[in-house]
């Protein structure tokens, strides 16, 4: 069977494990909320009005690309281009190709940095692993001039992140729906996540904790890892309407060590 990305791939270690799939979003829904095409996100309206529910819409897709036969992840790669497409139809022009690569490296990024901080540094072999599958989702969607190789693109990433971030009344409207969504508590312990995940570019944009306690309780989290209470966990830290689907991102994985 030939499949998109590699059984023993390490793109399928971090994208089969629902906590990391977890931080990947809280990070990303932190660059995004900044990104100067976040208008994009209102035209449709489908982020402002179910931020964790448009979560897990996207893991969908994205976990059909990771784990499916070759043939259904092209499949589901064409699905969101045409989605798109019929976005910027709707409304009359494109979105803009930086904001594609915006997006793109997001995913990227936000993949290494949320494994780091549950498990381990990725090793440069799964750096360039991890880089080519999703240039190879970018370039299956059409997005153009993205880099062939992860040290270029780290190169690019920090271009992006200096040119297409913009602190605006998109942002704060974004916020106010994450604190909604979660509930004060929940959305104190979003900002401590996201403070120890996004780069210091978005930080230095968004009202973040500069200490986060979260960075001096992540030994617990490996604990009950391997006491196999992270059942009990994701049922404190997510919202009760959600829990099943946060306990249905986990994959069969093999060892992360």
């Amino acid at each position: 069977m030939r499949y998109f990305v590699q059984e023993d791939s390490i793109v399928r270690k971090i994208w089969g494990d629902g906590d990391v799939i977890l931080l990947i979003f809280a990070g990303g829904a932190a660059e995004f909320a900044l990104n100067r095409a976040v208008d994009w996100l209102f035209y449709t309206g489908k982020l402002p009005a179910d931020p964790i529910g448009r979560l897990f819409s996207t893991v969908k897709y994205a976990q059909e690309i990771v784990f499916m036969p070759h043939e259904k992840a092209v499949a589901a790669i064409n699905r969101m281009r045409a989605i798109h497409g019929g976005v910027e139809k709707s409304r009359g022009y494109q979105i803009p190709d930086w904001a594609y690569r915006d997006v793109l490296y997001m995913l990227i990024d936000y993949s290494e940095r949320a494994f780091e901080l549950l498990h381990r540094p990725l090793t440069n072999p799964e750096r360039e692993e991890l880089f080519d599958v999703f240039r190879r989702v970018g370039e299956g969607m059409g997005v153009p001039e993205i880099p062939q190789t992860y040290g270029d693109w780290q190169i690019d990433r920090r271009l992006h992140l200096s040119r297409d971030l913009v602190h605006s009344s998109f942002t704060d409207k974004l916020f106010e729906r994450y604190r909604e969504e979660l509930g004060n508590w929940r959305y104190g312990l979003l900002l401590q996540a996201q403070s120890l995940l996004v780069p210091d570019q978005v930080k230095n944009l968004l009202p973040l904790p500069e200490r986060p306690v979260l960075a001096s309780m992540m030994w617990l989290y490996k604990v009950l890892e391997k006491l196999q209470l992270r059942a009990i966990t994701q049922r404190i830290l997510m919202p009760t309407a959600y829990l099943k689907q946060v306990q249905e991102l986990d994959r069969k994985l093999q060892s992360v060590n």
